[in-house]
């Protein structure tokens, strides 16, 4: 008989998720380990890292930080020996850490287009080199990519962030490619606009007591006519992280609330 529980539980995992202090990255870390994983994450400075640890345990979980810059290959190769020695050999690697940066292409510098690369593409790409080998090794594995709706889409201001993340889409279908024989799963999640600290301007009352402009144009662009919360992308986590999940791969998951398969109301 079909043992549904058996096949999301992450019983005895280890999960390594980037940039989990907070936000999206916490929200799936979360999920992950109330699934069964032991969670590792990485900060980059000891003050995110202190709050982290205190976030998760006031959730009641024993989450293992690391301070680990994911742009640097010596750090990423630290953590995960780290990693290994302390919680084993990782099964589930969630490339999280991102950052954005709204800047009209024109006006954009080059340094600041490539830091947005360095950290949202080159990033995964070195973390899923460093583990790949040790999945090898173990027999399975499971990489997930936290891709955007800018691997599909294009919008004004964000072209160092769509270039990044559309490529992320394609790599994860090449690491899908180069090592779904080994039974490693890399597949991604593509968040629709979700309600963060960091979109919390967005989102702000105009002083008219009105929605904020960008507010409006989301809430109407969106079939489920709202934000989406970080809780909305711990389900599509776990089966991505999860033996249900063991035949798809190089899959992007958008969790959108619809924002792809709508053109929009008629005016």
């Amino acid at each position: 008989m079909y043992d549904v529980n058996k096949q999301f539980s992450l019983e005895g995992k280890v999960a390594l998720v980037t940039g989990a202090a907070y936000g999206i990255g916490f929200a799936i870390a979360e999920a992950l380990a109330a699934a069964g994983a032991k969670i590792a994450f990485n900060c980059r400075g000891q003050h995110h890292m202190d709050e982290a640890i205190k976030a998760y345990a006031e959730k009641g979980i024993e989450a293992h930080g690391y301070i680990a810059d994911v742009t640097k290959e010596e750090d990423i190769n630290m953590l995960i020996e780290s990693i290994e020695k302390e919680l084993g050999t990782i099964d589930i690697l969630v490339n999280n850490a991102g950052i954005i940066k709204r800047i009209p292409m024109i006006e954009m510098e080059a340094s600041d287009f490539r830091q947005v690369i360095d950290i949202d593409l080159v990033a995964p790409f070195m973390m899923a080199k460093a583990v790949i080998p040790g999945m090898i090794k173990k027999g399975h594995g499971k990489i997930i990519n936290i891709c955007s709706m800018m691997s599909e889409l294009g919008r004004e201001t964000v072209s160092a962030y769509a270039a990044a993340k559309g490529g992320l889409k394609m790599l994860t279908r090449n690491i899908c490619s180069e090592y779904g024989e080994y039974n490693i799963q890399c597949n991604g999640i593509g968040p629709g606009y979700i309600a963060t600290p960091q979109t919390a301007p967005l989102r702000e009352p105009q002083a008219d007591g009105s929605r904020h402009p960008f507010d409006q144009f989301i809430i109407a662009k969106t079939p489920a006519a709202r934000w989406g919360e970080a809780e909305d992308l711990m389900g599509p986590a776990v089966f991505l992280a999860s033996d249900a999940s063991n035949f798809v791969n190089g899959h992007v998951l958008y969790v959108d609330g619809g924002i792809l398969a709508y053109i929009g109301k008629q005016p």
